[in-house]
């Protein structure tokens, strides 16, 4: 299957001189997954809402001031003969829910997540949730506020955050979208001369007052096609995973571009690694990532690598023009899932940071299948006594 068959010509296209309020309230009133943005015509890049939540740029700015492609990784793009796996990678890396389709040089169209998982979905019954759904998600209290939830959105480089209340039980979600819905309508709210003032009581509305309830919510036994196609009937991003006949316990969070990872997932006989934010890349290529990771799985642990996500996040704090990098490297594995993360001046100090706190994760787990298996053998003779 190629891109030519998902793709539509219906979509939304600004120029880099708009407004970025004008544009917030697009994407909460028309619901939108992403903006083409042009600049005389010609395209520039796209614009997603988390983008825009995560930006401080203020409203009366321009479009211009987020669109911004490197040279070393430029506005994602995709051929409309392209297949549906490189077009998974490519929404993945450029953490984009839309990307523009071309014609030779032109602009044909847009391919969105929700076209590609609809038109894969029957593929997915193979799958489990527990196959790709992220762990040890980040959650909010009900009593944590609106500004809180942004930071820890930011923070995380995710779109949706489970709120617990006050006894660790899951009572709702929020998400970028409804906070984007709330800070663009707050701001409409706003005249000139009181606005500051109000835009520090927006941040202190506590979660629990624009989180959604009930939360849907699927367990790591149910396929992917199942949960792909409860996201889609819904128009959720992503589900909270619980454990099995307990739905008010978070074990995770499984969304739409986990889904987008495991179509990205390889046969071939090197690790499969996929980078997010891959424009935050500076002295490091794709290569050196995959095999600083490799020779770290093979010198400790002997285990099938299913796949690797190496996620990248930008701090505004810089030191002599190098920005506070967060990295964070994740390894899924048939022995389970295996984690590192941390931070520094530039994407390869801050890789170079979670490698090392992977390095230990793995050995850590190496020494606790050796206590396991020493446990099952012990069992064993104690048995045969």
């Amino acid at each position: 299957m190629n891109i030519s068959d998902i793709a539509t010509e219906d979509y939304v296209e600004v120029d880099v001189g708009t407004r970025l309020g004008k544009v917030r309230s697009r994407f909460t009133e028309d619901n939108l997954k992403g903006i083409i943005v042009t600049r005389d015509g010609a395209y520039e890049g796209v614009l997603s809402e988390r983008e825009l939540l995560q930006s401080h740029v203020e409203d009366d700015a321009k479009v211009a001031a987020l669109v911004k492609p490197s040279r070393n990784a430029p506005a994602p793009k995709v051929s409309r003969h392209e297949d549906v796996r490189e077009t998974a990678r490519v929404l993945v890396e450029g953490g984009v829910k839309v990307a523009p389709v071309f014609e030779g040089d032109n602009l044909w169209g847009i391919v969105t997540v929700d076209g590609i998982l609809d038109a894969v979905l029957h593929n997915l019954d193979a799958l489990t949730v527990a196959d790709i759904y992220t762990e040890d998600a980040v959650v909010i209290e009900e009593s944590g506020t609106l500004g809180q939830a942004i930071n820890r959105l930011r923070e995380n480089g995710i779109s949706r955050l489970p709120v617990e209340d006050e006894d660790g039980q899951l009572s709702g979600i929020v998400t970028t979208h409804d906070l984007t819905s709330v800070v663009v309508r707050s701001n409409e709210k706003m005249t000139t001369g009181s606005r500051a003032g109000d835009s520090s009581r927006i941040l202190d509305i506590p979660v629990y007052d624009i989180m959604s309830s009930p939360v849907y919510t699927t367990t790591t036994d149910e396929s992917v096609e199942s949960a792909v196609s409860t996201m889609l009937e819904e128009d959720l991003g992503g589900l909270v995973v619980t454990p099995d006949g307990d739905e008010s316990t978070v074990s995770g969070v499984v969304t739409k571009t986990d889904v987008l990872r495991a179509l990205t997932f390889t046969e071939e006989d090197h690790i499969d690694v996929q980078i997010s934010n891959i424009s935050l890349l500076d002295t490091l290529t794709r290569e050196d990532i995959r095999d600083a990771i490799t020779q770290v799985v093979d010198k400790y642990q002997k285990m099938d690598v299913m796949h690797v996500n190496v996620r990248f996040q930008e701090h505004k704090e810089k030191l002599r023009g190098t920005p506070l990098i967060y990295s964070q490297i994740r390894i899924r594995t048939n022995n389970g899932q295996v984690a590192g993360s941390g931070e520094g001046y530039g994407a390869e100090n801050a890789f170079r940071v979670a490698l090392d706190k992977l390095e230990r994760n793995v050995l850590e787990m190496k020494e606790y299948r050796a206590d396991e298996e020493y446990e099952g053998q012990l069992k064993r003779k104690l048995n045969e006594l």
